[in-house]
């Protein structure tokens, strides 16, 4: 049995330290905040509610995967359910596009009737292009520590590739609609599509195939049930615990504790074994593994409360603008509000020039008068809150995969989950992330 101290209590260090403590191992996860979750958690104002962090879906087999081999299956304890549509795209006045979810089929149909006869195919045969890129990355990288020496040749060279998304979609596509949907997923998590390789369009495939979900009591519901899967499991958890640095020997350059603030009172924590799932930069030891990154700038949030009736919308909508002359806005419809009124988050990426709900209002969703309640975070708030950006590294070229520190580390015992580790930001990888720690660490 190792003594193992997980870093950071947000979704990666949450899902770490029950499948480790699963295993066998004794786990202390300390947390800087004063609660878990981080951007898996709510913001609350007089009786709404709305989700804090910028993801609203996930992909159910990473979800079912963290709960059977942690405890009991998802399906007793949470309620998955596929988001249809996936989202409405609205380019313009004229050209609104319900994207299905999980259905190739009813992508192509759609994007026919939105687009023009022709497009659906051509968007059908762009994602059915990503299916063996999402094989070779799924076997080397996604489900597996990732190793040159064991990697197939086809992963290699596409972790290597100079080719971008941006050249791959201006390539596929004379659409200017069907480029600014393949490009959206890249441009709202706040990168360069110029800088993001080609493979990152595979997301577009998997959403094809595998749908988007959600939970329909918000996403920071999951931040409860990992909590109580962490009680059941005999973690000890340690909030309001800021984590200073690692302490290795020396001789052997193995971690023998982590050093931490807790109640003021700065203390070494006994390791075998530490989980960094917070930004590395936090920590002296690997702040210099990772000095050729740079962290993602979160988008700008807005948190509304409406009263009054409102169009029917969708879960989420995106409202794309030109991005070297306005913001793309994206709002999501799922959160939690008294009788008669609506939660609805706003969320900005682009030249913002004017207030967010003023610019919601002037792209033709007009509810600015009917907002009772409002909490607007901006990107510093965010970063500020949860201690680093919830979106991970940002993209900047082909040596992001080389700089981006990995699930393991050259310090003997430190391994790192989250969205600053491999495979990257987003739900998704953060959850396979902590999958991938665990099968490094291995049972106790």
């Amino acid at each position: 049995m190792a003594r193992v101290v997980v870093i950071g209590g947000g979704f990666g260090g949450l899902a770490s330290a029950a499948r480790l403590a699963k295993l066998g191992h004794e786990v202390t996860l300390l947390e800087a905040n004063a609660s878990l979750g981080g951007a898996l958690g709510y913001v609350e104002k007089d009786g709404f509610r709305w989700d804090a962090g910028p993801t609203s879906t996930l992909l159910p087999a990473v979800i079912r995967d963290f709960f059977r081999k942690s405890g009991r299956a998802a399906e007793k304890e949470i309620d998955l359910v596929p988001v249809e549509p996936a989202r409405q795209h609205r380019f313009d006045e004229d050209t609104v596009l319900d994207l299905p979810s999980g259905s190739r089929a009813a992508q192509l149909e759609a994007i026919d009737a939105a687009l023009g006869a022709g497009e659906g195919g051509r968007w059908a045969s762009y994602c059915d292009d990503f299916a063996e890129v999402w094989e070779a990355l799924r076997k080397d990288y996604f489900e597996r520590p990732y190793s040159r020496e064991h990697a197939s040749k086809e992963t290699k060279a596409l972790l290597d590739t100079k080719f971008t998304l941006h050249k791959l979609v201006e390539k596929e596509f004379k659409n200017k609609h069907l480029r600014t949907l393949a490009l959206h997923q890249a441009r709202f998590e706040g990168h360069e599509p110029r800088n993001v390789p080609a493979w990152v369009g595979m997301w577009s495939y998997i959403e094809q195939n595998f749908g988007s979900w959600t939970l329909p009591g918000g996403m920071g519901q999951l931040t409860g049930v990992l909590t109580e899967r962490l009680r059941t499991r005999g973690v000890t958890v340690i909030t309001e615990a800021e984590a200073d640095d690692l302490v290795v020997d020396v001789v052997t350059n193995k971690v023998t504790a982590v050093r931490a603030t807790i109640a003021e009172v700065e203390t070494d924590l006994p390791a075998d074994v530490v989980v960094v799932a917070i930004d590395p930069r936090r920590l002296p030891t690997l702040a210099k593994l990772v000095e050729r990154t740079m962290p993602v700038i979160p988008p700008v949030v807005s948190h509304i409360g409406v009263v009054g009736d409102v169009p029917e919308l969708p879960h989420e909508v995106v409202l794309h603008g030109d991005p070297t002359k306005e913001p793309t806005l994206i709002l999501r419809t799922n959160g939690a509000a008294p009788d008669g009124a609506h939660a609805w988050t706003v969320l900005g990426r682009g030249q913002l020039a004017e207030d967010i709900v003023t610019s919601l209002q002037r792209r033709g969703i007009r509810v600015r008068d009917q907002v009772e309640v409002r909490v607007d975070r901006s990107p510093r708030d965010l970063v500020e809150d949860w201690n680093g950006s919830p979106q991970g590294v940002l993209w900047q070229g082909r040596g992001t995969v080389k700089n981006r520190i990995g699930t393991s580390t050259p310090v003997g015992g430190v391994y790192c989950a989250g969205a600053h580790a491999a495979p990257g930001g987003g739900l998704p990888s953060v959850g396979l992330s902590a999958a991938l720690v665990a099968q490094l660490v291995g049972p106790a």
